[in-house]
């Protein structure tokens, strides 16, 4: 009799807490994308899953922005929209100092970055943010959704390799100079040649898009 009284308790339990994960699914999904599937929210904002372009870790990228502190090893920045990004110096990275502008190229890892490279800068970029109509982040408002200049024929989001080197540096450098504010933490090579540039830390832009010459030619 004793075992049969504990039996609806632990089944009611077990009920509640299958219903409080189902719950967590659905905001977890609601607040990504608006779908009423968990199973879309872990596929997206990123790449689609299984895609050849799926960031399993830290990729080359940068960021521009003006710097707050500088210690022996590192410095911190804050981009023209409000990111505060961590920079660990290089063996090569140049001579920073507090207050001036630099575009940073290197090894991205979210708001982290290990220079390979470390270029002074004239401005900061923050007016130009404003005139390439960046959207800064702002906890809780929703991205904006648009799109600028020319998007690659038949581009879906997820498609391309990961690259490194020259090509990524040129690319994000590009991005960065037309779009100044987030951080590009991936470049990705499309089939057709020319260059999707990830961006992060904005509402707007999400995509850069970068022709073989290294020169934008739209916004998403």
């Amino acid at each position: 009799m004793f075992a049969r009284k504990l039996t609806r308790p632990i089944a009611v339990g077990a009920a509640a807490l299958a219903l409080g994960g189902g719950a967590y699914g659905i905001v977890s999904a609601t607040a990504s994308n608006g779908s009423a599937t968990a199973t879309t929210a872990t596929t997206q904002p990123g790449p689609r899953s299984g895609g050849s372009n799926a960031r399993s870790g830290p990729a080359a990228g940068g960021t521009v922005g003006t710097v707050d502190s500088v210690s022996t090893s590192s410095f911190t920045l804050t981009t023209p929209a409000g990111q505060k990004v961590t920079v660990t110096k290089g063996s090569s990275t140049t001579s920073v100092k507090k207050g001036k502008n630099v575009l940073v190229l290197g090894t991205v890892n979210g708001t982290r970055i290990t220079a390979s490279k470390v270029i002074m800068q004239a401005t900061s970029g923050s007016a130009k943010s404003s005139a390439a109509g960046v959207v800064p982040f702002q906890q809780g408002a929703p991205s904006t959704t648009k799109q600028v200049g020319q998007i690659p024929a038949n581009y879906s989001q997820g498609s391309g390799t990961i690259v490194s080197g020259t090509a990524a540096n040129k690319a994000t450098e590009a991005a960065l100079a037309a779009y100044p504010g987030g951080v590009v933490d991936r470049v990705v090579k499309l089939s057709n040649g020319e260059y999707e540039v990830h961006n992060i830390g904005v509402n707007w832009p999400h995509h850069i898009f970068v022709n073989k010459n290294f020169k934008v030619t739209g916004a998403d």
